[in-house]
């Protein structure tokens, strides 16, 4: 493997930005199914989380810098997503597609959603680093859960004013983005092998995790109905079924 690869494989996680931007051009998918979409691809990360960046067996052999690495990610990624909501990024991941009454930001929804992706990217490059092969619990996670992003950011931004030709533009970028951060993640192991991989992967747990709380699942459920509760379950046991046959 190498960091080639290691872009390659983030570039195909993130490409399904870019299916879901289609799906909202062309396809009238309902809210309640892009948000059923998006509690199914929520349940997913979370069970990739708990198996393939934070299992019990890491944890028992790292100490309390483990949940130190952690809880930074979280908090770092927090106080990011704040001030990108402060300039008029909170609207990136809206179902509905509904101009909010102090209207929005098309560069912070754009930015927004960068840094929704940059820990999942990173997180790809570490892991394929540090094993050696890419995780396909963790890959199917991310990949499922960017066709709603893709979907709920292109009507947000078309919202904005943005043409679809830039919109479309915006998203190429954004996969070249992720690709650039996954091979980032690979090769900050290659480069600092004295810093334990582990660490780094649980901050960008942290960071993925805060993400589905915070933008995410609220989005699912509003939209997505009670179904949306039995979908993230499903999501989970899909991503905990594919790290156990890997």
């Amino acid at each position: 493997m190498s960091v080639l690869a290691a872009a390659l494989w983030g570039a195909l996680a993130a490409s399904s930005l870019i299916i879901g931007a289609v799906l909202a051009l062309r396809a009238r998918l309902s809210n309640r199914v892009i948000g059923s979409v998006m509690g199914f691809g929520a349940g997913a990360l979370i069970g990739a989380i708990a198996y393939e960046l934070v299992p019990e067996s890491l944890i028992g052999g790292a100490g309390v810098e483990i949940f130190i690495a952690f809880a930074a990610g979280a908090l770092t990624f927090f106080a990011c997503d704040w001030v990108i909501d402060e300039r008029g990024g909170r609207h990136r991941k809206k179902i509905a597609g509904a101009r909010p009454p102090q209207g929005g930001s098309g560069s912070a929804i754009f930015l927004g959603t960068l840094l929704d992706g940059i820990p999942e990217s990173l997180t790809l490059g570490l892991g394929l680093a540090l094993g050696g092969a890419i995780s396909v619990a963790f890959l199917a996670a991310v990949f499922v859960s960017n066709i709603p992003e893709g979907i709920a950011g292109t009507t947000s931004l078309l919202e904005e004013g943005y043409t679809k030709r830039k919109v479309l533009w915006m998203w190429i970028g954004l996969v070249i983005a992720s690709a650039a951060a996954a091979a980032v993640g690979y090769a900050v192991v290659g480069i600092t092998p004295a810093v334990d991989g582990r660490l780094i992967q649980a901050f960008a747990a942290g960071g993925v995790l805060i993400m589905l709380a915070d933008v995410m699942m609220p989005e699912a459920f509003e939209h997505g109905g009670r179904i949306v509760g039995l979908l993230t379950t499903l999501g989970f046991m899909m991503a905990a079924i594919l790290s156990v046959l890997q």
